[in-house]
């Protein structure tokens, strides 16, 4: 009983797409580890986008110049009042005050000052409002 040599014969071409597989193989879960196992160790960080506090705009309508001032946490707006309101302008200007109110109703619940809604009636008093409390909001906005 004599144990016979077997002889294999692999040929280069096997060998060359295997190596070929096994590197793609490898590179493809590299691939899938960097990509889903960045989430898990991805640190959230906290960033505020406002400077807590309250500041003001100017707008001027006619020969009334007026104080929008805008009060801002650190991550949302509290409130947009507006400062040196007296009657004449009131009267003069009787969109402005209805404007303003609806503005605060919707300034919490929306992300940005750019996705207020307003109707074509009052577009122009949205307009000016909405730039003067950009224009605050500028002075509030975190810088890194």
């Amino acid at each position: 009983m004599g144990t016979q040599t077997k002889i294999v014969v692999i040929k280069a071409k096997e060998i060359i797409y295997t190596g070929i597989f096994l590197v793609l193989g490898i590179l493809l879960i590299i691939l899938l580890i960097n990509m889903f196992g960045k989430e898990k160790n991805e640190k959230t960080e906290t960033t505020s986008k406002y400077n807590p506090g309250v500041y003001s705009s100017t707008i001027t309508l006619g020969e009334n110049t007026l104080n929008v001032s805008v009060s801002v946490d650190k991550d949302t707006i509290s409130g947009v009042t507006i400062e040196n309101l007296d009657e004449t302008v009131t009267t003069m200007y009787p969109l402005l005050e209805p404007a303003l109110n609806e503005i605060n109703e919707q300034i919490t619940v929306v992300e940005s000052v750019d996705d207020i809604t307003y109707s074509k009636d009052n577009q122009y008093t949205y307009i000016i409002l909405n730039q003067a409390i950009k224009n605050a909001l500028e002075q509030a906005t975190v810088t890194e």
